[in-house]
């Protein structure tokens, strides 16, 4: 959730933090800060609540401080204490600095048995590590480091400068990402790759349990023992341009527009000979041929494409497939075993409650398949096998080209367990990747409808609340556009599936309230006219989507929109779209940050 960003080289650290924690706003947060190392051994803090453009203001002046080449940065997100300057990070306590991404699930037991009470000034659980490792501190860094870890429970991403150690940062984490680069300019540090790529475009992620040691002439890793480690290094594949707006007035915007390609990149390299094939993945169809049922596990929006694609799977192949919660799973007896199939999927690959499924599916015998967009994330270092989305960075805290590719791979996996199982004939499974490969031209024509669009949003944004309805594959989507609605505009949205109207749900239609009414099933297309009948008679406003081309019958609708003909299994593409865009336009036409909601953050990795 946090961001993290910590230099040290040849050049002034504070504008490379600042900048880095500009690059970082998107994970969302309330307070942001940087600590310096000085040359006099001596450790400078400037924090605040507030934003990053804040802070940067704040260290505005010509301070001799400021020219110091070793600091780290920071952006919280509030957990153990409110906004507030005190509780913004970095904390110091004593010759210790340092900055925190995570939850440390034992500081209470920390506090008592090192009596740390009143050392403490903030409200928070970070604070506490600061003060462990000032009271530990013996000269020894990497000791030091080594005996707090050891007392700390939870998960945790730790930058840490001991102020007698000029042009040294330490790391460790546990869970929570961290990954690091160096150039001839120095060391860098980050929670995402977003921060360095304009300062290096290879990289290595920090292993768990392991301590860094960055300096202006490199990065020493080491594990808890003190044996040197060769950290693997990875290249980022996508140009520093796709982590900018390019034009857009919003990242959200850019990425709807993003969809087309970011699914030819992800369908297009595992079509061969007509047919899906992950040989290049390292998918072995073994995996497929002994399933018995799927379980997917993920946290929001992926979940909500783990509904899509147990929709068409179960349809499709008569195979049963469960979507189960990631922060519920992990707490239950799941039923799974070595005939499961678990497919956890996540944009970031470190979403702390899907990783800590997957562990727990593979304690349970299940073989695993991870769906991500991050190369060398934690979920994806985890997994037995991996299925890469190929969407580039997704800056935007809603999901919108992210949830589409994860359609795309489960749509993908679907066809390649038919066509293994014997379900599908290869023709059959031809026929489908062509319809999957034609929802990319059908989604640029989709696009198209933006300005009419427009005026629904215009409609929605004087709504308290706003419903959306569907049936069959059409309900599975409108969980998502209730989602995307409510998480960026603020209006109270929900989804229901069309036919359970009359059992409660109609009470709540009123005069005026928006419906989003999704009617692109033809097996269920009368069904669904005569459920939007019911709530038009009780005076709501209907917006329909549909594949009709024109829809003149104001008895039915006060407002449609047309998407392209296609076949009904392949309509959540194109209609995804239409909700994003509904979403987007009524936060834009309410003045609200569209790019950071309020309270949301883009990677949870907190539980």
């Amino acid at each position: 959730m946090c961001g993290i960003i910590g230099y040290v080289g040849k050049k002034p650290a504070k504008d490379i933090l600042i900048d880095g924690l500009a690059k970082l706003e998107y994970r969302g947060y309330d307070s942001a800060g940087i600590a310096l190392l000085n040359d006099d051994d001596t450790l400078t803090i400037k924090k605040k609540a507030g934003r990053v453009e804040d802070l940067r203001e704040m260290c505005s002046d010509d301070s001799p401080v400021y020219r110091s080449t070793c600091g780290i940065g920071h952006t919280r997100w509030a957990t153990h204490g409110g906004v507030t300057d005190v509780n913004a990070h970095p904390h110091k306590c004593g010759d210790v600095a340092l900055i925190h991404n995570g939850i440390i699930e034992n500081y209470n037991d920390i506090v008592r048995e090192y009596g740390l009470a009143d050392r403490l000034v903030s409200e928070t659980d970070t604070e506490v590590v600061a003060a462990l490792l000032d009271t530990l501190y013996d000269g020894n860094p990497i000791e030091t480091i080594r005996k707090a870890v050891k007392a700390i429970a939870g998960s945790f991403a730790l930058c840490i400068m001991f102020a007698d150690r000029p042009g040294k940062i330490y790391a460790v984490r546990n869970v929570s990402p961290m990954i690091a680069s160096y150039t001839d300019e120095g060391s860098i540090i980050a929670s995402d790759l977003t921060a360095i790529i304009s300062f290096s475009k290879e990289y290595f992620v920090v292993p768990e349990y392991h301590i860094l040691t960055l300096s202006s002439t490199g990065i020493k890793v080491e594990d808890m023992k003190g044996n040197m480690v060769e950290p693997e290094m990875l290249k980022i594949t996508w140009d520093i341009t796709a982590a900018q707006k390019g034009g857009y007035p919003h990242f959200m915007l850019k990425e709807i527009y993003e969809q087309p390609e970011a699914l030819r990149n992800t369908i297009t390299p595992r079509i061969v000979n007509e047919l899906p094939d992950f040989t290049e993945d390292g998918i072995d169809d073994e995996v497929f041929k002994n399933l018995e049922n799927i379980t997917v596990v993920a946290c929001g929006t992926a979940m909500h494409a783990g509904i899509v694609g147990k929709a068409m799977i179960e349809k499709e192949l008569k195979i049963p497939v469960n979507v189960e919660i990631a922060s519920e799973f992990r707490y239950k007896e799941p039923l799974i075993n070595e005939k499961t199939l678990v497919i956890v999927t996540s944009q970031s690959g470190e979403t702390i409650d899907t990783l800590e499924a997957l562990r727990l599916a593979k304690r349970c015998g299940s073989k695993v398949l991870s769906i991500v967009n991050v190369k060398g994330s934690t979920i994806a270092r985890e997994s037995d096998y991996v299925l890469y989305t190929h969407a580039g960075p997704e800056i935007a805290v809603a999901s919108t080209k992210a949830y589409s590719v994860q359609m795309a791979a489960m749509y993908l996996i679907g066809c390649r367990l038919g066509y293994v199982k014997g379900i599908y004939s290869e023709d059959r499974a031809k026929k489908f990747i062509r319809q999957l490969q034609g929802v990319i031209p059908v989604i640029e024509e989709t696009l198209k409808q933006a300005d009419e669009v427009k005026t629904v949003a215009n409609y929605i944004k004087m709504a308290p609340d706003a419903f959306f309805i569907g049936r069959g594959l059409d309900y599975t989507l409108s969980l998502e556009g209730a989602l995307k609605l409510k998480e960026i505009s603020y209006v109270h949205a929900e989804a229901y599936a069309a036919g359970e109207l009359k059992h409660g749900t109609i009470a709540l239609i009123t005069e005026n309230v928006p419906v989003i009414a999704l009617a692109t099933q033809e097996s269920v297309y009368g069904k669904m006219i005569s459920n939007i009948r019911e709530v038009k008679a009780r005076g709501a406003y209907v917006i329909l989507v549909s594949m009709d081309e024109e829809y003149n019958d104001k008895d039915v609708c006060d407002k449609h929109i047309s998407i392209p003909k296609q076949d009904g299994l392949f309509t959540v593409f194109s209609a995804a779209v239409i909700l994003q865009l509904i979403a987007y336009y009524t936060s834009d036409a309410k003045g609200l940050d569209v790019d950071k909601p309020r309270n949301l953050a883009k990677s949870v990795t907190v539980e």
